[in-house]
């Protein structure tokens, strides 16, 4: 199977997330609009979110999967079934106590930690606790869930746990569905998401468990041992889930920061939501793929296969985050009053998420490419570096958010985050070069200004297209017209640029296509 497929079967799991998404927001974004019960539940999400993606996605996919797939090509499936099953036991143990002690000490930690800012309503406050204590144990799921995922991707079976994730989204729709045919409002619409947060949880752990045991592996319950294995996974686990984490931490503290002023969070998360379809379909997939077929390259002493890879994954991401970049940035607020303004959301929340997003959009192939250069270490087992480099970005991003926040509002916890991006990519890429692992690419150099001027030329377009539909794409506008021309505006970016970028060479499928084919160099033991 080529790269590119590979990427397509994660892609396509994280689109039909992504897609349900958003229809998620919107209908919430309808139901409770910017006001407390929004506030009170990304705040409350946040927290679980967070340590999901430190503990579990990262930690796991930077630290797991190399382990995991050398124990295969070591011991075979019984070597990697018994290495899955201390690993197993340790964190099953560690997630039961760290849920015990987050579930006892959760009114503190959101008091002081996760959102400080809401200790002047006390309503808002108590039901923000309430939500999180409901939504914690959802980190269990997850992070189990995330052990699972590592095996199967480890095993090129990459559908099941790039499907997941839909389920938290299916569920989350259906229950706003039902909460406004039933005319509920307030404190229920929350408590009711909370709730459905924990039973997608369930879900997915179930579908990916199911996954694990069908490729034939049964992975049983044993006593927590640190063997030296299991003590590898945590010595490389710790600073990868920091790393891998990043843009969460970025966020949760951002949330923190936002607390302070009404209507922030929800501004912050429901532009997230937009810029993390193209950081979702492309950036993700990527990373999930990148770091397995990379491992198993440099592992076989194929580094022109491996720099090949990296390269490639490189131009992969830029020719679509590109233009995605672009459009995030010039028609945002298109964007944002077809998506979310109705119901309770207002032409004042339009402006200022769209203003959110545009921003986002500025640091959106930064997160990408942090997607793409992070695998360039974690297979040469290094986790410490991304973990110094990821430090320093979340010290940047305090430092700008807190100076910003007072005078910017939400838009300036973006610019933080769109800073410290760049600041991380640009850290990881310099020392790929500098430690010899990054080697030039004629191709990628050739292509790279030409995909650039590409997406240039296609943000002039949406920018004179934009007022040529003016009329069309106001707040009093009907949906209907509102929605046709963001259609003209999406499908005729599209066009230009996909039409400029094959026209001028910044991309060839037929070239992509050879170069990303990679068959089956590699052979796994068969799974019995």
């Amino acid at each position: 199977m080529s790269l590119v497929k590979k990427f397509a079967t994660v892609g396509s799991g994280t689109m039909a997330s992504r897609i349900l998404g958003f229809a998620r927001e919107m209908l919430m974004a309808a139901a409770v609009g910017t006001g407390p019960v929004a506030e009170a539940f990304y705040a409350a999400f946040q927290f679980p979110n967070t340590f999901r993606r430190l503990f579990a996605e990262g930690a796991f996919n930077a630290a797991f999967v190399p382990l995991f797939a050398r124990e295969i090509e070591a011991n075979g499936v019984e070597g990697a079934k018994k290495f899955s099953e201390e690993v197993f036991g340790v964190l099953f143990t560690i997630l039961t106590v760290l849920t015990i002690a987050m579930e006892l000490a959760m009114p503190f930690v959101i008091r002081y930690a996760i959102a400080p800012g809401f200790a002047d309503d006390p309503a808002k406050l108590d039901m923000t606790v309430t939500l999180a204590m409901i939504m914690f144990p959802y980190l269990v799921c997850m992070s189990l869930g995330a052990m699972m995922a590592g095996m199967l991707n480890s095993l090129h079976r990459y559908f099941a746990a790039a499907i997941a994730p839909v389920f938290l989204n299916v569920i989350l729709v259906g229950i706003l569905g039902m909460v406004w045919y039933r005319g509920a409002e307030g404190q229920v619409v929350g408590e009711a998401l909370a709730w459905g947060v924990l039973a997608a949880g369930l879900v997915q752990l179930a579908i990916v468990w199911g996954a694990v045991r069908g490729a034939g592996i049964h992975v049983g319950l044993r006593r927590p041992r640190l063997t030296p294995n299991v003590k590898r996974l945590l010595w490389l686990a710790l600073p990868a889930a920091i790393t891998g984490g990043i843009t969460q931490i970025n966020t949760l503290i951002g949330t923190a920061i936002a607390s302070g002023r009404d209507g922030a969070v929800p501004s912050l998360n429901l532009a997230d939501r937009v810029y993390q379809l193209p950081l979702g379909v492309v950036g993700v997939a990527v990373g999930v793929v990148l770091l397995p077929e990379l491992a198993r390259a440099l592992r076989a002493g194929h580094l022109k296969d491996a720099a090949n890879l990296q390269n490639r994954s490189v131009e992969f991401t830029l020719f679509l985050t590109l233009p995605a970049a672009a459009a995030l940035m010039v028609i945002a607020e298109p964007i944002v009053r077809v998506l979310y303004e109705r119901g309770a959301f207002t032409p004042q929340d339009t402006a200022v998420v769209a203003e959110v997003l545009a921003i986002f959009g500025i640091g959106l192939p930064a997160f990408v490419l942090i997607k793409a250069f992070t695998p360039g270490f974690f297979a040469r087992e290094d986790t410490r570096t991304p973990m110094i480099f990821a430090a320093i970005s979340v010290a940047l991003n305090i430092a700008v958010a807190l100076t910003l926040f007072p005078s910017m509002g939400a838009p300036g916890i973006a610019t933080a985050s769109a800073i410290s991006g760049w600041t991380n990519a640009g850290l990881l890429f310099g020392t790929l070069v500098w430690r010899g692992h990054w080697g030039s690419d004629r191709p990628l150099l050739l292509r790279l200004p030409r995909i650039l001027l590409s997406a240039g030329v296609m943000a002039g377009f949406l920018w004179f297209a934009e007022d040529w539909l003016a009329a069309w794409l106001t707040h009093d506008a009907l949906f209907v017209n509102q929605a046709a021309a963001l259609g003209m505006l999406v499908l005729g970016a599209m066009a230009i640029y996909f039409a400029l970028a094959f026209a001028s060479g910044g991309a060839d499928a037929g070239m992509l296509r050879r170069n990303v084919r990679r068959g089956e160099r590699y052979p796994q033991p068969p799974i019995e």
